[in-house]
């Protein structure tokens, strides 16, 4: 037996119309959703803030290293300009004057006196007529001699000349005598000393111990 035209269609539950509100006929009434409850709230929270790091100072010994770094790159390139400025210097060269005064005669007695060989190299010697200067310079090489008072005599310590007190060769290598600087005295009776002006004895010539500037009479 078919009971399917004894089924009657269940019909969904309409919800009633508005007030004023018609339907038409053949439209299923529409039906109303129910309300989504409301979402909790959620606290909004502020950001976080960056993580700050601070650093330790630096050990003394660190500052120390790099002041010595720094100053030892600053005199380096002050060394470098002071070098690149002296390349436009005229290159001359500065001597001590070679005219210099040693007293008055009477300062000095009879025989040689070395006081001024450090500072001039030269030895004044006083004799009964005369004084003169000689310059301290051995005429075989060029060395110093020393004053030997006890040999009354001036040795030459490199190659063994020997020269009497007015500087006279008489052994060793030395070919002639050590030369005498010119002297005079000033107004202030002061001897004045040139050793640019040098006066020599050459082997086998006239000596020149004579001339005028040579001495000074007594």
């Amino acid at each position: 037996m078919d009971t399917s035209e004894n089924e009657v269609p269940s019909a969904k539950t309409a919800s009633p119309a508005a007030p004023g509100e018609t339907v038409a006929a053949g439209t299923p009434p529409a039906t109303t959703a129910p309300a989504k409850p409301p979402l909790p709230a959620v606290a909004k929270t502020p950001p976080a803030a960056p993580n700050v790091v601070e650093s330790t100072p630096d050990p003394k010994v660190f500052k120390m290293r790099r002041l010595i770094v720094w100053a030892s790159v600053a005199g380096f390139l002050t060394t470098c300009f002071l070098m690149f400025l002296r390349f436009f210097l005229p290159r001359a060269i500065f001597e001590p004057s070679s005219t210099f005064r040693i007293g008055s005669p009477n300062d000095y007695a009879l025989g040689v006196d070395t006081k001024w060989q450090q500072q001039y190299r030269i030895w004044v010697t006083k004799t009964s007529d005369r004084l003169f200067v000689i310059y301290a310079r051995c005429t075989h090489l060029g060395c110093t001699p020393d004053w030997k008072a006890s040999e009354n005599k001036f040795k030459c310590p490199c190659h063994g000349s020997g020269y009497d007190s007015e500087g006279v060769n008489f052994e060793g290598p030395a070919p002639r005598p050590m030369d005498r600087a010119h002297v005079e005295i000033d107004a202030e009776g002061q001897i004045v000393v040139d050793i640019a002006r040098l006066y020599d004895w050459p082997k086998g010539t006239p000596g020149r111990f004579d001339e005028p500037g040579a001495f000074i009479p007594m």
